[in-house]
């Protein structure tokens, strides 16, 4: 399973740690239902979801990064629980944002992507309001919407895409390039489609009105458009082309027709529509099906002459109804038995196979070859200039992160393969004139868990005791579609995703929840949530499982000693064992060991924690002499 796999699953956890989801299934099915949703900074200011926010901010990487006041994520875990909790609370009671921090990122071409960056708290306060906001939207948003939404992402769209050209035979594609879509997004409007999904809280409109009007240190405060960097941000881009993505729906998949037709449900959980498509296809209609991915989209056709006329409506739709234009050098109209189509970083196109059918051939897009190469060349430089284990471990570490997420995404292209092995020799030849002697070839070292896929290649090679994972060895798998029934705002959606919670006595947890040690920072009370999870409920040292008044969360190195509140310095025991590890008169000890009979290998445990904590280990004469 890939890291951003697991991540979603841990966020869906997240949800059911901190007792919210039952709050977003509600808000999910009222908003199937068209209800108007007027009292939700209620649900967005509640302890449970500040807490749960945090816990999903502090997972983000760009939580390391700091806005124009100089903070990250770890400025707010120094603080207490109740203090973060109100301090997010008053924000609320009358918002003002602060400026946002402008950061320029090189794109391919040369050009920069202007991101903007809140600040932690911004952040957080986002974090909060995207919670309660998404199920509500996720409601409304149309199937053909795969880009920034939960369980989902490229390889839906992909597959969305190819099904259409291999499938259907749908060889005509309209490709349409907004032009700086992300810096026109007209407020007014946005604010009105918010509203027209039922978000009728005009408090909360007028906080987001604010976020979208925060000031960009240097340049001062923006007219239109969505900050790109901002956590609400790709919500607001889906409810903004949502009404894009209904309209062509409208114009064929929506449309209705006299007769109901029955057709059977694919494992996908999709109806069959081919006996009412067969009936709208005797009509002057245009067959025409979206694909949309954030801002990225394409417009699959049957006929030329059908594309060239919804290529002028869309034009002329997205001015009058969004203010959008479009670029007339990137926006045009592909046929594809002869020429690619761009999507998403591959090139996509369709010839003609066995028994004249016409099958889908993807590459990786030369420009995003291109990328691969130069970061690749740049991560093995420095690999070169690593000095010590430590070190190499990192950059080494850092390579193969690299390798495998260059993998796992194109390997989706058909032509995965022969595209990869263009740049793999030049890799390989960079590796070997700059590593030279400190590569060794495959010998009897073992091989990590992660890296069994690439146990039959060739190409694997050593730098001391790390593998370095081959760069050219990636196996082709086609991208899969989305299951209907898949859905992170029902019971049965969840089941599809992850199995529930069995293992975890959820009261315990959540009263673990409800009821935080005041005393201590909002990390410490996140990391021993999470510690419980992970270990089960159980007592790191006895394996035996814990109540409520038993469990203890224990600082490894202690505090005094220059130990923290992060997640690897925590450990959950049974409170006698907690006392055992800082006990130091006999007595005590004696008491103690007496009620919770240690077996050797627990003791061995229980002393490296008292070694931590700068205190002398139980010996087993001390042992057998007070049991």
């Amino acid at each position: 399973m890939t890291g951003r796999k697991l991540l979603k699953r841990q966020k869906l956890r997240n949800n059911e740690y901190y007792d919210m989801q039952s709050v977003f299934d509600e808000l999910y099915e009222n908003s199937l239902a068209k209800c108007e949703f007027k009292n939700l900074i209620s649900i967005i200011t509640a302890e449970e979801n500040i807490r749960l926010a945090y816990r999903n901010l502090k997972k983000n990487a760009g939580s390391r990064t700091p806005g124009t006041d100089g903070k990250t994520i770890a400025d707010l875990a120094k603080m207490s629980e109740p203090e973060l909790i109100g301090f997010v609370q008053q924000k609320f009671n009358w918002y003002q944002p602060q400026s946002v921090r402008r950061k320029e990122i090189p794109k391919g071409n040369g050009k920069t992507r202007p991101l903007g960056i809140p600040t932690i708290m911004d952040r957080l306060i986002q974090q909060c309001v995207l919670q309660v906001m998404e199920p509500i939207c996720e409601a409304k948003f149309c199937e053909t919407s795969n880009g920034f939404r939960p369980n989902r992402g490229v390889e839906n769209a992909l597959a969305q895409a190819e099904k259409h050209m291999q499938k259907s035979n749908l060889h005509i594609v309209i490709d349409i390039d907004i032009k700086g879509f992300f810096d026109n997004v007209n407020h007014g409007k946005l604010l009105r489609q918010i509203w027209t999904m039922g978000i009728h809280d005009k408090k909360l409109l007028s906080i987001i009105s604010a976020m979208l009007k925060a000031e960009v240190a240097g340049i001062g405060f923006p007219e239109k458009g969505t900050p790109q960097g901002g956590i609400l941000s790709p919500l607001l881009s889906n409810i903004v082309l949502n009404e894009l993505d209904w309209w062509i729906t409208s114009q064929w998949v929506g449309m209705p027709t006299r007769h109901e037709y029955s057709g059977k449900i694919h494992e996908n959980g999709t109806k069959d529509q081919s006996k009412k498509y067969r009936e709208l296809r005797k009509t002057n209609l245009k067959e025409c099906y979206i694909v949309r991915y954030a801002d990225d989209f394409k417009i699959f056709c049957r006929k030329h002459s059908d594309a060239v006329k919804l290529f002028e409506a869309t034009r002329a739709w997205l001015k009058e109804r969004l203010g959008l234009d479009i670029s007339p050098g990137k926006s045009k109209i592909v046929n594809l038995k002869h020429a690619y189509s761009d999507f998403l970083g591959f090139r996509i196109k369709v010839h003609k196979g066995k028994r004249n059918q016409y099958v889908v051939i993807s590459h990786i897009a030369p420009k995003a070859l291109d990328g691969i190469k130069d970061t690749a060349k740049k991560k093995v430089k420095a690999i070169q200039h690593s000095s010590g284990e430590i070190e190499e471990f990192k950059v080494v570490s850092d390579y193969n992160s690299f390798v495998m997420g260059i993998h796992n995404y194109y390997r989706m292209a058909t032509a995965a393969s022969p595209d990869i092995q263009q740049l793999a020799f030049e890799i390989r030849i960079s590796i070997k004139n700059r590593l030279q002697e400190r590569v060794k070839r495959r010998s009897n070292q073992t091989i990590p868990e992660y890296a069994k896929r690439y146990a039959r290649s060739r190409e694997i090679r050593f730098i001391g005791k790390n593998i370095l994972l081959p760069i050219g060895y990636i196996q082709h798998h086609p991208p899969i579609h989305k299951k209907k029934s898949v859905n992170k705002y029902t019971a049965a959606g969840r089941a599809e995703i992850h199995k529930n919670l069995e293992c975890v006595d959820m009261s315990i947890l959540h009263s673990l929840m409800k009821n935080p040690i005041t005393s201590a920072t909002v990390e410490y009370n996140d990391n021993r949530i999470s510690l419980y999870v992970a270990q089960q409920g159980k007592c790191a040292i006895t394996k035996k499982q814990l109540s409520l008044e038993e469990i203890h969360c224990h600082h490894k190195k202690p505090k005094s000693l220059g130990g923290g509140d992060n997640y690897a310095n925590l450990i959950i025991l049974h409170e006698r064992i907690h006392r055992l590890i800082h006990a130091t008169q006999k007595g005590t000890i004696s008491a103690i060991m007496q009620t919770v009979q240690l077996n050797k290998q627990q003791l061995d445990k229980l002393n490296k924690l008292r070694k931590l904590a700068g205190i002398e280990a139980i010996t087993l004469e001390q042992q057998d002499t007070c049991c």
